[in-house]
């Protein structure tokens, strides 16, 4: 005899078990919540466009330094062309402030250019025409917030020293028979060789800083 297979399921051979309905999400609390979060999304979306188009709140100000540096180079052929007549008859002491006050306005201008080009790349565009022009110099874009800050202690570090050693030769024709005298220009000797050395230390740490940043752009994969 043959034995008849079991059927768990109960069900006839001709019947198949019906899959378990599962519950139907609510339409109507989806449709509620939807509009909701489209407006989040879109204001969280405007927010944050806002906030990155402000940094072009700056461009006026990196235009005023141009104009700055304009008024130094004015200020500069100024002073050249008051000093150019008297040069012959200048002793080496006047001689030497007025090219001193000339190196002055150099470091200025040098001070407001690094500014203008650092400060603009790093905080509202890069400089495209400056990417590929043979004339762009090699500290741009590899000078970040911290190394911008480097330069410019340095640059009115510099800008301190030069002015102090014009006082100090201005003050030379007057003062030099006197025996503070000397002592002040020891003293003064002794400062500008430890500003050298702080340059010096200065100088290593940026160099090093934009090799740590060429080496990290290197090492970063290259987009298809």
């Amino acid at each position: 005899m043959e034995t008849e297979t079991e059927n768990p399921t109960g069900l006839g051979p001709d019947e198949e078990e019906e899959p378990e309905e599962e519950p139907e999400e609510e339409p109507e609390e989806e449709e509620e919540h939807r509009p909701l979060g489209k407006f989040r999304d879109f204001l969280e979306s405007a927010t944050e466009s806002i906030i990155f188009a402000s940094r072009w709140v700056l461009a006026p100000v990196f235009l005023g330094l141009v104009i700055g540096l304009v008024a130094v180079m004015i200020n500069f052929i100024y002073h050249l062309a008051q000093d150019i007549p008297h040069f012959p008859t200048m002793t080496i002491d006047e001689l030497a402030g007025s090219i001193l006050g000339l190196i002055d306005l150099a470091l200025l201008g040098n001070l407001l250019l690094i500014v203008i080009f650092s400060g603009y790349e790093n905080f509202v565009s890069k400089i495209n025409p400056a990417e590929s022009h043979e004339d762009r110099p090699a500290w741009m874009g590899t000078l970040d917030f911290s190394g911008l800050k480097i330069k410019i202690v340095g640059s009115v570090v510099a800008i301190s020293l030069v002015e102090l050693l014009q006082d100090f030769i201005s003050m030379a024709e007057v003062h030099e028979a006197e025996p503070k005298y000397q002592m002040w220009r020891v003293f003064l000797h002794l400062t500008f060789v430890v500003s050298g050395a702080l340059f010096a230390a200065m100088d290593f740490v940026a160099e090093k800083r934009q090799l740590m940043m060429m080496h990290e752009t290197s090492q970063e994969p290259k987009k298809d």
